[in-house]
């Protein structure tokens, strides 16, 4: 595989699933999503280390307490794999372990037809959340600069601009505060 100084690798949702499959093969897999979307769904035999409050240190020594061969890969999993990404950049430092993000996360092997463990949560993913709230302030943005004052026109350029930056940037500010809220805790 890969030193743990090198950059992360990707598998592919379905050469994951294949390897999965396979029963000499031992995986740790990391679940980065919120507490909310682990608690609606959830692959089996993952340790859930939300993003937002990664630390390297606790994975470590998780890592430690199962055994888990410093040689041996750690899989990051998320919903669509852009959060295993940036889990991927603030672990591969510090971990001493092969990363590798699965391509297209939750989202990729659920239409591979992996067994996904329903929970009792109902959440809308982050992802999701984004789009509501970003488009919502769009609207309220309008609507408010046509009816009461031109100057709210500024709330609507304002968050055009932050789906800008963070499409350029591939690290989104209103994802992170949506993250922390109560709903997803």
């Amino acid at each position: 595989m890969n030193n743990p100084t090198d950059t992360p690798t990707t598998i592919s949702a379905k050469e994951f699933k294949q390897q999965k499959q396979s029963p000499e093969n031992q995986f740790q897999v990391i679940d980065v999503r919120t507490h909310a979307e682990v608690n609606s769904e959830s692959l089996g035999g993952c340790a859930h280390f939300p993003l937002q409050d990664l630390n390297s240190a606790a994975v470590k020594a998780y890592l430690e307490q199962q055994g888990h061969n410093s040689s041996q890969p750690v899989y990051l999993l998320c919903a669509s794999g852009q959060r295993a990404a940036r889990a991927a950049e603030q672990l591969q430092t510090d971990l001493g372990h092969p990363l590798v993000i699965i391509e297209g996360g939750m989202n990729a092997l659920k239409e591979l037809g992996i067994d996904i463990a329903k929970g009792s949560g109902n959440i809308i993913s982050l992802e999701r959340q984004v789009r509501i709230a970003a488009g919502s302030l769009v609207v309220i943005g309008v609507i408010l600069g046509f009816a009461v004052n031109p100057g709210f026109y500024g709330l609507s350029a304002f968050v055009g601009a932050g789906l800008v930056f963070a499409g350029v940037t591939d690290s989104c500010g209103m994802g992170m505060v949506l993250a922390r809220m109560p709903w997803n805790n």
